[in-house]
């Protein structure tokens, strides 16, 4: 059997999982509801009110939202470990989650200094206000990055200017943290703990179209990427403007991240693991094949993480990166040894 013909039925049992764990998403949680119950509801619009309400309202757009976010961040890992040559690379290392949690603290933990009222008391406001200020945080972040990529050819300075604004950003919101209400700091945290939970229908529309052509802008990659693997001098004898190639990856990577973490918060060790495990799957450094094949196993991976999240039976969500993180660590602790 040619190697073509394995990658494709890899592909096929990915997509069947990943359509699986997607109904799995929709019927299992704290109310278990029953297979034909959940048909009736999808496709006949008919049965229970309280149902259809726990599907559309609820499970439907929490499970939309995992397979787009957990695609996205595996996406932007990639395009990440390909630019900078380093394995354990990933989304947040330009420091733009850092913006995004800059902006969150501003609004959150300064409102209330302000103020003296907590945010969360404003309701829809506060999330609406959080997403926003989440959003603008991570993208001023970007636009420095972009700044400085423009002007800096070695990309381990680069590195290191993503990981001073990290470094920045936290030591401002350790302050803003330190003259809070309690009620604010307990909201930052429970932000900083990320969920699947917080796009709902209001913001879903919004959030699958940027996702999604930031997905499609990263397939158009695939052939610069593949020519950046043989090194810079060789990939400029093939005709690539290096650096205007490294400016649109560093782009279309923090654009993907800037909007998951302004609507799921810092979503942990996806974009650090998934390129690992799709890489391990179909033994390939191919950017044609490795890109759409790490979106497809990070949406599998990221329902999973959302599944196991809600824990069946059980009130309440787990924090996703409790989740990420559980699985995330171990492959990111054998890709060190497997490297060494």
């Amino acid at each position: 059997m040619t190697r073509n013909k394995i990658n494709i039925i890899k592909l096929t049992l990915i997509i069947f999982l990943g359509v699986l764990l997607f109904v799995l998403n929709l019927f299992l949680g704290s109310v278990t509801i029953p297979f034909t119950e959940l048909m009736d509801v999808i496709f006949k619009s008919r049965g229970d009110q309280t149902i259809s309400t726990i599907v559309y309202d609820y499970r439907l757009p929490q499970a939309i939202t995992s397979l787009l976010a957990g695609a996205a961040l595996s996406v932007s890992g990639l395009l990440m470990q390909t630019l900078f040559r380093n394995p354990l690379a990933d989304p947040s290392m330009l420091g733009i989650s850092s913006g995004a949690g800059l902006g969150v603290a501003l609004t959150i933990l300064f409102t209330g200094i302000l103020g003296g009222e907590a945010l969360s008391s404003f309701g829809l406001w506060s999330d609406l206000g959080v997403s926003i200020a989440a959003f603008i945080g991570a993208t001023l972040v970007l636009f420095i990055i972009l700044g400085f990529s423009s002007r800096i050819k070695n990309m381990t300075t680069l590195i290191i200017i993503g990981l001073m604004i990290s470094y920045l950003s936290g030591s401002i919101t350790d302050i803003l943290k330190f003259f809070s209400l309690k009620e604010d700091i307990h909201a930052f945290v429970i932000w900083g703990m990320g969920t699947f939970s917080a796009v709902g229908t209001t913001k879903l529309t919004f959030f699958s179209v940027t996702i999604i052509i930031g997905l499609l802008l990263s397939l158009f990659l695939s052939k610069n990427l593949n020519i950046l693997l043989l090194g810079d001098v060789y990939a400029e004898n093939l005709g690539l403007n290096v650096k205007r190639n490294n400016f649109a990856i560093i782009l279309i990577s923090g654009y993907l991240t800037a909007i998951v973490t302004a609507y799921c918060g810092p979503i942990a060790f996806l974009g650090l693991a998934i390129p690992h495990l799709t890489r391990f799957i179909f033994k390939t450094s191919d950017h044609k094949l490795l890109t759409p094949a790490t979106m497809l196993i990070g949406m599998v991976v990221s329902l999973l993480c959302n599944l196991i999240a809600r824990v069946p039976g059980f009130d309440g969500n787990l924090p996703i990166n409790a989740v990420t993180a559980f699985i995330g660590a171990p492959v990111v602790i054998w890709v060190i040894l497997r490297k060494r």
